[in-house]
């Protein structure tokens, strides 16, 4: 199957949300048949990822999103983390039990507003080996990344965790309310006519 883009199209930004996990090829993983994974998935987001990093649009990756941009720019990641923990549990929840920390002069925590903010955590795989361009903008009590963005000042940021699950906490909305401002302000030629 194979997902074509039009220069027409009218796209102002991109969420890449979370799933199943990434086809542990596309990173130079392992796979060991257990977690269900969805190659023409990968596939579509990938060109997605791909178109929008060409057209400069913005980009939130969300958990599976923020790993599958990662790849796409060349990172890795662990297959499993889920053994590698020592200060918090990797017990599923869309509730916001854990904690992640901002990087010094990262801008995902000038957008919400803290250095330090409440996240939930369903997921087992993280971001071990950056992508090109990308720096880290958010880690847990564990060291494992929890947050990108772009070095250059390119509008991507990639989250580990679901603000979506999260919108009674104002820092969370804010991060949507961000791609939305930035989406307005890179609104496409096409639109206009």
């Amino acid at each position: 199957m194979t997902y074509r883009l039009h220069s027409h199209d009218k796209l102002q930004g991109l969420i890449i949300g979370g799933g199943d996990d990434i086809a542990p090829g596309l990173y130079g993983g392992n796979d060991d048949g257990k977690a269900p994974i969805d190659p023409d998935r990968d596939r579509f987001e990938i060109e997605m990822i791909e178109h929008a990093l060409h057209t400069q649009l913005p980009l939130l990756g969300i958990c599976r999103g923020a790993q599958l941009i990662n790849v796409v720019l060349g990172g890795s990641l662990y297959g499993d983390i889920r053994g590698m923990r020592k200060r918090t549990s990797n017990f599923r929840t869309p509730l916001p039990r854990k904690t992640a920390l901002g990087a010094n002069g990262c801008r995902l925590a000038q957008i919400l507003g803290s250095e330090r903010w409440r996240i939930n955590s369903l997921h087992h795989q993280a971001i071990d080996r950056l992508g090109d361009g990308l720096i880290i903008a958010a880690r847990d009590l564990d060291g494992f990344v929890q947050a990108v963005e772009c070095r250059q000042g390119r509008e991507i940021i990639g989250v580990q965790w679901h603000p979506e699950y999260l919108p009674y906490l104002s820092a969370q909305r804010r991060l949507f309310r961000h791609l939305i401002e930035c989406a307005l302000r890179s609104k496409p030629e096409s639109l206009d006519e």
